[in-house]
């Protein structure tokens, strides 16, 4: 639905053609998380994916003809000549050029992340045009990897507080479940993507796509057999102990691990009598790891209470740092009801408990790959210069009276370290070669080409 390029728009943008000044030649915009409450930085995400799936797919004269039979029933004006000049002078793709910092920087806010100018000066309104699908590429997997790396930070903490193994720990303690949980196929890709530059957990298979069809991955995040409820209350609750035997047996293996349910009827219940009393020496004498998931209840204490369950049931070794950890043979996992606040309140939990943060993972569904928008972030794309006949630069902008925090930058951007922070700066007021915002495209090519490995790497460094 996606792949015509000059319908992935608004529709007011296709009159824009005729609203520039006609001594307009080019027009520069940028796109930035403005200052916002849920972060300071941003995880920046998204450009390369766009760029390889929609821009690298030239416009045919099937697209036209679609876009135009659409705008003049719709009511909007169609750029006919302009299209049609892109088509033939072009070979269909886009004359624009967009400017980047690297993906997988953590970026403070009111830093620009790309800038787009177009390269045909007949064609200045493009740059704007593709505001729409370019910020929308770009905001969604970036708010969803800053998300992902906040409950990152948290549990990184936790983990130094009380683990023995905080970085080998680390990678696998928040696991995505977020696929049913979000609006489309494209998302679930986008933003599986996201948080699998912070983790390797996932159950999102469309993220896992995403990553190694725009970044080149090789593998970026595993999973492991689990129950759901259906697979358990089939058996009938009678029979809930065979279901859980089904399980134990089902998937045996050095090192396996397998994550089940365990609140379908009554979790204390099933933790204490079946998993620590009549399946207890199965348990102990598997070679993997039985990960019990409670999947009701109060985030925090349900859990908490669980993991005190298995260490009176299973025992386990006290570590270095003075801080229980279960026997090898059992873990917990916590999935419902988690969210940063929430993930922060039972890591802390755990660990004034006496318990290591190995002991249990956590899990997000719809409240990681969701429960973001547009301004989460508070993104935004502006024109801020425009290029006339003889070639200088005139800045634009906006500075609206009614809230301030929504003005502009005005002039060509740059973006500059100083002090060990990225800045932004006007362009003609710095050495050109110290600006951080590189080309990575430019009518139809793509200049530079990051590999999930190096956007994981950026993004912790």
């Amino acid at each position: 639905m996606a792949n015509n390029i000059i319908l992935s728009t608004d529709s007011y943008k296709h009159s824009h053609f005729l609203q520039y000044p006609p001594e307009a030649r080019a027009i520069s915009a940028y796109g930035e998380s403005r200052t916002n409450d849920f972060a300071d930085e941003v995880l920046f995400l998204g450009l390369q994916a766009f760029l390889l799936d929609y821009l690298a797919k030239p416009l045919s004269r099937e697209d036209i003809e679609e876009a135009a039979e659409l705008c003049e029933a719709h009511g909007v004006p169609f750029n006919r000549e302009g299209w049609e000049a892109i088509l033939a002078d072009h070979g269909g793709y886009l004359p624009i050029e967009i400017s980047a910092l690297e993906e997988g920087r953590m970026v403070p806010t009111s830093v620009p992340l790309f800038q787009v100018v177009n390269t045909d000066p007949r064609m200045p309104w493009l740059a704007t045009f593709i505001e729409t699908a370019l910020l929308r590429a770009v905001w969604y997997p970036t708010t969803v990897g800053t998300l992902s790396r906040k409950c990152k930070s948290v549990i990184a903490a936790g983990l130094d507080r009380t683990s023995d193994d905080p970085a080998g720990q680390l990678p696998f303690k928040l696991h995505d479940f977020g696929a049913r949980g979000v609006s489309s196929a494209e998302s679930a890709a986008l933003g599986g993507m996201a948080h699998l530059v912070n983790f390797s957990g996932t159950d999102t298979l469309e993220g896992i796509l995403a990553a190694r069809r725009f970044y080149g991955a090789d593998m970026p995040g595993f999973s492991i057999p689990a129950a759901e409820h259906s697979t358990m209350t089939s058996w009938g609750r009678e029979r809930e102990e065979a279901a859980y035997e089904n399980m134990l047996d089902r998937f045996e293996g050095e090192n396996a691990l397998v994550a089940v349910v365990s609140d379908s009827y009554d979790l204390d219940h099933a933790v204490e009598k079946i998993w620590g009393d009549s399946l207890r020496d199965k348990v102990l004498s598997r070679k993997g790891t039985l990960v019990v998931r409670p999947d009701s209840g109060d985030p925090v204490e349900t859990p908490l209470r669980t993991l005190r369950k298995l260490w009176d049931l299973f025992g386990g070794e006290t570590n270095s740092k003075g801080y229980k950890v279960l026997d090898p043979h059992v873990r917990v996992i916590q999935g419902d009801g988690m969210n940063v606040e929430s993930i922060a309140r039972l890591v802390q939990a755990v660990g004034d408990a006496g318990f290591a943060v190995d002991n249990i993972a956590f899990g997000m569904g719809g409240g990681l790959l969701q429960l973001v928008n547009r301004d989460t972030l508070r993104f935004a794309m502006k024109a801020n210069a425009m290029q006339v006949e003889d070639g200088s630069w005139h800045d634009v902008s906006k500075k609206p009276a009614t809230d301030p925090s929504k003005a502009s930058k005005a002039g060509r951007q740059a973006v500059v370290e100083e002090g060990g922070r990225l800045v932004a700066k006007r362009l003609d007021g710095i050495d050109p070669a110290a600006d951080q915002l590189k080309p990575v495209w430019r009518n139809g090519e793509l200049l530079v080409r990051h590999s999930f490995d190096e956007v994981r790497k950026r993004s912790w460094s």
